[in-house]
Formats: structure tokens, sequence, C-alpha cells
């Protein structure tokens, strides 16, 4: 299958961020082999014009989602903190770049880049039509991203080469990779892409 970028395209790179990092608090194995071919999708776009969208976790020190306040989670990816910082080779643009911040309130969890956000209003404003979304990690915040965004009547391609994934339980990846497919996501990889 072979797709064109048009103007109705976006690209989201999920929470690429130190703490999500093999050696980071909440680590994703090999997350940090993607990030050669997130860089190509992201000049990709870049030299198109298109809107590249970056989200992040961006929580408070006594966020719901932590251990020591009721949630599942060691503490990750902390305001200002070294570890919320996205990954040192993570190629971010100077145009045309927008970084959205999510599970920035205390008593709000989010796994979406949607969820208590502007990323859907900043999309709409551009008439951006059709989403294409990488990063980490599959099972959890890309996940939630994808179904969101299909939730909100976008059209969504997932990157296959530019995902990796958690899998606190042995195939949660696929599970999610499956699910995001069964409700409408296309699976992609960089040379279908014109």
């Amino acid at each position: 299958m072979k797709v064109k970028i048009t103007d109705l395209d976006a690209l989201i790179i999920v929470d690429m961020q130190n703490d999500f990092m093999p050696d980071g608090v909440l680590p994703v194995k090999d997350a940090d082999k993607i990030i050669p071919r997130l860089n190509e999708y992201i000049k990709m776009f870049e030299e198109k014009s298109n809107p590249v969208f970056f989200t992040r976790d961006w929580h408070p020190e006594n966020h719901i989602s932590f251990k020591g306040f009721g949630g599942i989670w060691p503490p990750h990816c902390v305001q200002d903190t070294e570890g919320a910082k996205f990954h040192k080779d993570l190629y971010i643009p100077s145009d045309n770049k927008f970084i959205i911040s999510k599970g920035d309130s205390r008593d709000f969890d989010a796994y979406s880049g949607f969820q208590g956000t502007i990323l859907n209003d900043l999309l709409k404003e551009r008439g951006i039509k059709r989403l294409f979304v990488g990063g980490v990690a599959t099972d959890y915040c890309v996940k939630n991203t994808v179904l969101g965004g299909l939730n909100l009547g976008y059209q969504v391609f997932v990157l296959e080469d530019g995902i990796k994934g958690v899998d606190v339980n042995e195939g949660d990846s696929e599970k999610a990779l499956n699910l995001m497919l069964d409700k409408g996501a296309t699976l992609i990889k960089f040379e279908d892409i014109k």
C-alpha cells in the first residue's frame, strides 16, 4: 500500500522522553532504537511544511498515576525534570512543531494526547484529516492516542517501524496493535509513503 502525504496530514510523535528510554525510570525496551526512523518521518513532514506534534507526559510531583498517590507507576516525567525532557537525539524542527503536554493536572491521568489538551483544536484549525502516529508505548499512550484520533473522526496511520511497547504482560503490544486495527487504524512503514 502506498500513501501520499497531503496538506491534510499531521505527524504525532508520542512521549519520546528520557524516563521512557531504556535507562529511564519507566523503561520501554529499545525505545531509543526507533529515534533514527522517527527523525526520518519528522524531516519528511517538515520538508512538506506539515505540522508535527510532540506529546509528552508532564506530571506534577504528586500525580494520581504515581504509586505513592494511588496509581500503578513509579514517579515519571515530572515537570521540568531531566526525565521529562525529550531524548537528546530526537529531531525537533524549529517551525510548525507543537508540544502537547498531558497529565499535567494532579487529579487527571491521560494516556491519550487528546485527553485534557488542545491537540484536537490545533488539528481542526489546520484542516487536518489524517494522523500518522509513532512513539512509545505501543500498549499505552500510542494506543490511546490512536484510538482517540479514530473516535474523533480522523483517519489514523500507525507507524509500525516507529513504535515500541512496554509489554507489562507478554503480548500487550500485539493486543494493542490488533485493537487499533480493529477500530480502523492502518499499519504502515516508511517505505509505504511516497
